[in-house]
Order: structure tokens, then sequence, then C-alpha cells
């Protein structure tokens, strides 16, 4: 299996994924999401597959902000369980080990 490209426009897309909006593809059609890896980071790689010519993408997720790690640490503190910062609510966060993280975007936002 070959490498994934990397895509253009990262901050856009991350916008359109972040709102589970339709991501345009590079090569027509749109980007269908094939799974999300953790780094050691924080922060995760999306991959994702056009759904007309079949190349496969990769698009870096960046770690979590000072401010949404703060959020999430305010839902905790306040007996609430917290929702993604980014997916907003119905998004909720789960452990993964001593880490609270979104499933649908492999950050992890704090700990557990």
């Amino acid at each position: 299996m070959g490498e994934a490209l990397q895509l253009d426009s990262a901050k856009q897309l991350l916008k359109q994924y972040y709102a589970g909006q339709r991501m345009p593809s590079p090569s027509g059609g749109f980007l269908m999401p094939l799974g999300i890896r953790p780094t050691d980071k924080g922060s995760a790689v999306g991959i994702f597959e056009c759904s007309v010519s079949s190349l496969r993408y990769e698009l870096e997720i960046p770690k979590a902000t000072r401010t949404e790690r703060k959020k999430v640490k305010e839902e905790i503190e306040a007996g609430r369980d917290p929702d993604c910062p980014r997916h907003g609510p119905g998004t909720r966060l789960t452990r993964a080990g001593k880490q609270l993280v979104c499933r649908a975007c492999g950050v992890a936002y704090g700990k557990a």
C-alpha cells in the first residue's frame, strides 16, 4: 500500500470536517474518512479517500489548544461529561489510558 498524499487548504478542510460537512477532494468528488491515528504529541492524522479516484489523502489534525484544554477541565470540575470542543455537543470525549480523547478527531483534550 502506498503513502497517502498531503492535502492543501487544511484549515478550511478541518473546519468542514469538525462541522460534519462534505469535504471536496482535489481529484473531484468528496473525501470520505477512513480512519484517525492519534500521535504521541497529542495531535492526530486523518486518512481520507476520494470518492471518485480512490486516492488516499492525509490531513494533520492539530493538538488541543490551551483554551480547549481549559474548557474541558472546567466541564469536568463542574461534574459534566465533556464534549469535544471542536465537534461540539453530541461528540463526547472518551478515556484512552489517562487521556480524554475525541473519537472523531483523535485529539487528547485532557487527563481523565
